[in-house]
């Protein structure tokens, strides 16, 4: 017999070399099935099999989840990974029968991204460009940083893992690796690439570790090494931390504005699609409702009569 906490580890193992799947959504599975296996050993005061994995194991781990105040998407999301997991083991032949196929979860709670005025972005740009323009070698990769997340709406995880040879200057382009290790090619503007210019001329060169090979990452930390995602966080959180508004206040709140403005300026959704990298319109889709949520607003505050 084989034992969950073996199984779990070896469906890790598939989603990430079989599947293709990134680090970070990997870790996020394994959070999920580390917490169901801990759930099932509780139950049995002991190591569980995968063969005494059933419906209600499964059902009674999202309900001790749900009492101790988890949000409805994380018990959506804990249900996906369970869900995910059952169907491989049954698909290779581990178990019987596919338990987790009648597995539900609360919905998610519907909320609109996080999206930034205009005048708000103009500001946070002008505030990072005066700070660069001491030559400071971090304030120039900052402004490069917030410039090609917002010029071109990239992930996080996209903008850290760029290599030099992923930013075309001359086509204002940039190569990424997306989800699912997608590549694709971004455009970006005029500002962005003056910016990345500056940074690439005065700025990573004072960040490059005297002696020994140099870093093939494009953007880089304060030690010399690949810029990591945290410092990312830590950077946006930062400046977004004083500006009105609700919502998350990571580099993903540049994402959605990017999409977002550009659906108000006339962009084609299929076109915002392609540019943001998402495998389903469905999920372009929410930037729609951001705009037109974003017009009632300014209807209901303007009009005479609203």
């Amino acid at each position: 017999m084989s034992t969950l906490a073996r199984d779990v580890e070896e469906f890790l193992a598939h989603l990430r070399h079989a599947r293709g799947l990134s680090d970070n959504t990997v870790r996020a599975y394994g959070t999920d099935l580390d917490s169901l296996v801990a759930h099932a050993r509780k139950r049995i005061d002991g190591e569980p099999d995968t063969s005494g994995l059933d419906l209600e194991t499964l059902r009674d781990w999202l309900w001790a989840a749900s009492e101790i105040g988890l949000a409805r998407a994380t018990l959506a999301r804990r249900s996906a990974s369970a869900r995910g997991l059952t169907k491989w083991l049954h698909e290779s032949e581990r178990i019987g029968a596919d338990v987790g196929v009648r597995l539900r979860a609360p919905k998610a709670e519907s909320r609109l991204p996080r999206v930034l005025t205009r005048a708000q972005v103009d500001g946070i740009l002008s505030s990072l460009a005066a700070a660069s323009a001491s030559g400071d070698a971090g304030a120039l990769r900052d402004l490069a940083v917030i410039e090609l997340l917002y010029g071109a709406g990239l992930r996080v995880g996209e903008l850290v893992g760029l290599d030099l040879g992923g930013v075309d200057l001359e086509r204002l382009t940039v190569r990424v690796l997306g989800k699912g290790a997608k590549q694709r090619v971004v455009p970006f503007g005029v500002p962005a690439a003056a910016a990345l210019g500056a940074y690439l001329d005065r700025g990573r060169p004072a960040l490059v570790p005297g002696g020994g090979p140099a870093p093939r990452a494009f953007f880089l930390g304060a030690s010399g090494r690949r810029l990591g995602s945290r410092a990312v966080y830590t950077l946006v959180a930062r400046i977004l931390e004083p500006l009105p508004g609700g919502g998350p206040a990571g580099p993903h709140a540049l994402r959605h504005t990017a999409a977002t403005h550009l659906l108000d300026g006339g962009a084609d959704l299929r076109a915002v699609q392609e540019l943001l990298g998402h495998a389903s319109l469905g999920t372009t889709q929410i930037y729609t409702h951001v705009s037109t949520e974003r017009l009632r607003e300014s209807y209901r505050s303007a009009h005479p009569r609203a």
